[in-house]
């Protein structure tokens, strides 16, 4: 696994905060962030189930440009 720190949060203390990392080698975008609340999982089921081993975690707006970065890592890897 080679796992590429992206991000944190901007404007947090650094601690307990969503962060993005990309694996090159699974070619997966890593999200650390927040856990649904039950009516926003609620919401999200109204689309159809959420497999056992899967989850709808929520990050901010703010962290727009560390998610574009994440795409940008994740494209420079498919050209090796």
């Amino acid at each position: 696994m080679t796992l590429h720190f992206i991000a944190k949060a901007p404007e947090t203390n650094g601690d307990h905060c969503p962060t993005v990392w990309f694996d090159d080698t699974s070619r997966e975008f890593v999200i650390q962030a927040w856990k649904q609340e039950a009516q926003l999982l609620a919401k999200c089921l109204e689309a159809g189930p959420i497999p056992a081993d899967e989850s709808v975690v929520r990050i901010p707006a703010r962290m727009a440009d560390a998610l574009k970065e994440a795409l940008d890592v994740a494209a420079r890897s498919a050209v090796r």
